[in-house]
């Protein structure tokens, strides 16, 4: 209790506090004595909500992470998670409850932090909105600007225009003043001159008419200037509208410039706040560094705790699995002598079912009563017993000797309940140790036949080895020499397919197709159960997204379950991680053919796909699948039958159903290579469930992108493929798949032509055949690689999908590989993603820290995730690179001499702490797998030989990435 440092009570059925440790004194400030005795709940800000809690914990054994908030004596509050569960005396009954109350200041303060950056990243957001705004108010403000200027030289033109009717105003004004000058001097003259009044009559007359055509043309030009103040009046009216709206125009500027200017207050504003946070930031940085610190030194303690809680919820289940672990009788026996509880094994050893055993006298199972009594009050006195020999009877009939050992067993008050006894056969001990006497008497005799069948053992090893090795190849070369013809069968048949076709046509060839797509199964079959049966099944470990996973295996199966009319389900548990480690491949061949198992033999009803997590821990996750059909059942007398090799339920089911009889039994063998078990329950005419459990690793990695499908698109072009193939049917064959893919391409026979045309043309990606006379694709690829130095993307076209062929692909420098008979889909999906994708290749070496073709060392770090989780900050960027530059180097001086000591706590403690900073300095996850297998040998202390190399690469990279960062620095 003490080695715990969250609060710790037990409390009784009364709801009494009976028990607590330092740090329930310290959490609650009252002494121990103070708190025994007392009401738990007393110390809660909610005492009924603490009531609640503690009755529900009678009520379903046990509660996790329960919240509420513990009252110190003097007025702190301190926010908790409630875990608690009952614990049981030796008869089952309940006698209290024991409870952790774990301090969650922290998760709280990590929980104001992210509510901070969450502000934060809205403010920014806000921020940017209005920028846009703003970029907006100035685009509105450069339209106004336009139609002002536009509205201001349409004035100008008008009082131009004004300008000049006034002009034309003047001038008719001034000939008006001509005329009448003109008409007072002919009155003159006509005063004057009256003896010439005929003539100035006539005169008169002549003026009279030229006064009337000036008159008219008066009036012409009273007209023009009446009707040149009309346009004048009108220009005026529109000068007044124009002067409105630019006055309007204005108003509407000034607003926007001040709108501006608040919005330049709320950016300033704004980046203040940024920076605050940004240091708030950098300082729960450092006080994260501080607390991953303060937590390595805590682990052993929370490991311990840990165990005592998980010891605490098994309690009542761990005494009666360790009875029925055990593989030899046990018994508990009461002080009267009657057994209390027994295990399967003593039913098997006294031939005596389990109820008949419970109740009656341990006694009257021995040859000898009287012995065995003595040994039982010899366990009541001394306390225990060993190795005291008996004989158990089964029905007189059969003896089995046996060693007693027991010991008592007490309550907590210290009273002696009874005893426990463990009776171990022994009977295949003192059988060997007859024949080891009578084995020493033949020794001499038996050397030299020894020495000889040692000698012929040596012999049938080398040969069993040979054996083994020829079938591999035998297998190997089977499987090429059957699926390079099935590669043309199937490929040609699917291009004819293609074509117009009769309706008889057609069928035929789909019954070819379906043919050649079983001959296929069976081969696969073939190999699967070979490489199992040699022990050359290999598991990988790499991470994956199991949902997603499951989702596209059940997508298979769709066209077929619609065409049989069946429903399939999936019923996946959602507290499963999203990312696991294991090997999924092989979990899709168990579940594919558990699946196509169900599909085949259900004709109506329901086909469900279950996926549930029976436990998890802080490294693991134990999973069962199972797949239930209603289909037609299996007899319970076939059930063990069925998972043997080329074994059926009946000899009708092949008949009626088809099949070979071996993908149970590959199944069987897949599950229990990876340490699982499968299961099977059946009801004949009812339907089937198989279920079996695997064990996976949790990790924090992203899975890789599985290879994705891409559709045929025909705008894809000028993609150079060179086919290197042998076989004429084969080089045909991807002949009309590439035209039809619309791609340009070139053949060659072999490997050695294939570097000619290399050296004379350039391409794209390379389809390389593996078996090839003059120089095969091994042999090519290596030159291609080490010889040219070309990094070209190359798959591998192999007709043998043995593990073997599959790691010389990968050793020799191909980027994946595609096995035959060739699928145009999987083939054109594999080009095109290599071809965008050049990083993703599956058989692609890593070249981080190595050198590229201009010599220079390929750069090791990413600043990735540095910028985006700084927000580009360059102040924590600098405290981040800073940080690293400073604890790297005396991390790799201790990693380096605790290896020259053989210090492997201190070598894996040190590893530990480097391993965040991989992730953190966008530094390869191969490097950061490198540091945890380093760290894994380490706490085993086994196969340390391996050490050395990985110290070595790892003190490499992480120089490389000090180097490379103190660039960065200086650049920032």
């Amino acid at each position: 209790m003490e080695a715990s440092l969250d609060p710790l009570i037990t409390i009784n059925s009364e709801g009494k506090i009976t028990d607590m440790n330092e740090a329930a004194v310290n959490i609650t400030g009252q002494y121990r004595a103070n708190l025994t005795g007392t009401d738990f709940y007393n110390y809660f800000t909610e005492p009924q909500k603490a009531i609640a809690v503690y009755q529900q914990v009678f009520a379903n054994g046990s509660i996790t992470d329960s919240p509420l908030t513990l009252r110190h004596k003097g007025g702190k509050l301190t926010d908790v998670l409630f875990n608690g569960s009952v614990y049981k005396d030796d008869c089952g009954k309940v006698l209290g409850i024991v409870i952790v109350a774990r301090d969650i200041a922290e998760q709280k303060w990590a929980l104001d932090l992210k509510m901070a950056n969450d502000e934060l990243a809205h403010q920014n957001n806000e921020k940017e909105l209005r920028a846009a705004e703003l970029v907006i108010a100035r685009k509105e403000l450069d339209f106004q600007n336009k139609i002002k200027e536009r509205k201001a030289a349409e004035l100008i033109i008008a009082n131009k225009e004004l300008k000049y009717q006034n002009g034309e105003k003047a001038k008719r004004a001034k000939e008006l003043l001509v005329a009448r000058k003109e008409l007072a001097f002919q009155n003159d003259e006509k005063e004057r001159c009256s003896h010439e009044l005929v003539d100035a009559n006539k005169e008169l007359a002549f003026q009279n008419d030229e006064k009337e055509k000036r008159a008219q043309e008066l009036i012409v030009a009273n007209q023009e200037l009446a009707f040149q103040n009309d346009e004048k009046e009108k220009r005026a009216q529109e000068l007044i509208i124009a002067n409105k709206e630019l006055a309007y125009q204005n108003d509407e500027k000034e607003k926007r410039a001040e709108e501006l200017i608040i919005a330049n207050k709320e950016l300033r504003f704004q980046n203040n706040e940024k920076e605050k946070r940004a240091s708030e930031l950098l300082i729960a940085n450092k006080e994260l560094i501080f607390q991953n610190q303060e937590r390595e030194k805590q682990k052993i303690e929370n490991r311990e705790l840990e165990d005592f809680t998980n010891s605490l919820k098994l309690a009542s289940q761990y005494s009666l699995s360790l009875i029925e672990a055990s593989r030899d009788p046990l018994f508990t026996i009461c002080p009267q002598g009657k057994i209390t509880d027994t295990n399967e094994a003593s039913v098997r050893v006294t031939g005596i079912l389990r109820d008949k055993i419970i109740g009656s006298d341990f006694f009257d199972y021995f040859t000898e009563p009287q012995d065995a009594r003595k040994a039982y009050q010899e366990v009541f006195d001394k306390g225990f017993i060993a190795d005291y020999p008996l004989i158990i009877k089964e029905h007189e009939t059969k003896l089995t000797e046996v060693l007693l050992n027991g010991s008592v067993y007490k309550n907590e008050e210290g009273e002696v309940l009874g005893v426990v006894v463990v009776a171990r056969d022994i009977t295949d001990q003192k059988r060997i140790e007859k024949e080891t006497v009578e084995a020493r008497i033949f020794a001499e005799l038996a050397t030299e036949i020894a020495e000889q069948a040692k000698s012929n053992a040596e012999n049938a090893t080398i040969i069993a080895e040979n054996a083994v090795k020829a079938k591999q190849q035998f297998l190997s070369n089977m499987s090429h020499e059957i699926r390079t013809p099935m590669n043309a069968i199937i490929g040609f048949t699917k291009v004819v397919l293609k074509t117009e076709l009769s309706a008889k046509q057609k069928e035929y060839l789909t019954a070819i197709k379906l043919s050649g797509d079983a001959l296929i199964v069976l081969i696969n079959d073939i190999l699967d159960l070979a490489k199992v049966d040699a022990g050359k099944m290999v598991f990988e470990k790499t991470p994956f997204k199991l949902k997603s996973s499951i989702s596209s295996m059940l997508h298979l199966f769709e066209t077929k379950t619609q065409e049989k009319n069946l429903k399939l389900l999936k019923d996946y548990d959602a507290n499963i991680p999203t990312v696991l480690v294991g090997d999924s491949i092989r979990l899709h061949q168990i579940i594919l053919n558990l699946v196509s198992n169900a599909v085949k033999f259900t004709n109506t009803g329901n086909i469900t796909v279950g996926v549930h997590m029976l436990h998890e821990d802080n490294e693991q996750v134990i999973l069962e699948f199972a797949v239930t059909d209603t289909g037609i059942g299996i007899p319970e007398t076939k059930i063990e039958s069925i998972f043997e090799n080329f074994q059926q339920a009946s000899s009708g089911t092949s008949r009626l159903y088809g099949g070979t009889g071996l993908g149970l039994a590959i199944v069987k063998q897949l599950v229990e290579q990876q340490g699982g078990k499968i299961r099977v329950k059946s009801t004949v005419n009812s339907g089937t469930t198989f279920s079996f459990t695997l064990v996976f690793d949790k990790t924090d990695e992203a899975a890789p992108l599985e290879n994705e499908i891409y559709e045929l698109n025909t705008e894809i072009k000028d993609i150079k493929v060179l086919v290197v193939e042998d076989m004429p049917l084969n080089q045909l064959l991807m002949k009309t798949l590439l035209d039809d893919f619309g791609f340009e391409r070139d053949i060659a026979e072999n490997g050695a032509v294939a570097i000619e045309k290399l050296k004379n043309k350039k391409y794209d990606i390379i389809l390389m055949d593996l078996q090839m006379p003059v120089m095969n694709g091994f042999e090519t690829t290596e030159y291609i690689r080490k010889t040219m130095n070309s990094k070209i993307p190359i798959i591998a076209l192999t007709a043998d999908v043995t593990t073997v062929d599959l790691a010389k692909c990968k050793a020799a420098g191909m980027n994946d590989y595609l096995a035959k008979p060739i699928d145009e889909r999987v083939l054109y999906s594999k080009i095109i993603g290599i071809l965008k994708n050049p990083e993703v290749a599956k058989f692609g070496k890593k070249n981080v820290g190595k050198k590229n073709d201009s010599g220079k060392k390929v750069k090791c770090i990413n600043m990735v995730y540095l910028n985006e989780h700084t927000k580009s900050n360059p102040v924590l960027i600098k405290e981040m690179i800073s940080l690293y530059l400073i604890q790297t180097p005396p991390l790799i001086n201790t990693i380096k001499q605790s290896l020259e000591d053989k210090n492997w706590p201190s070598l894996a403690a040190a590893v530990h702490k480097m391993i965040p900073s991989f992730s953190i300095m966008g530094i390869h996850t191969d490097f950061e797998d490198m540091a945890k297998k380093i760290q894994k040998i380490a706490v085993a202390k086994d196969n340390t030989e391996e050490i050395t190399d990985l110290v070595l690469q790892i003190e490499e990279i992480c120089l490389q990435a000090c180097s490379e960062l103190e660039h960065e620095f200086n650049i920032i």
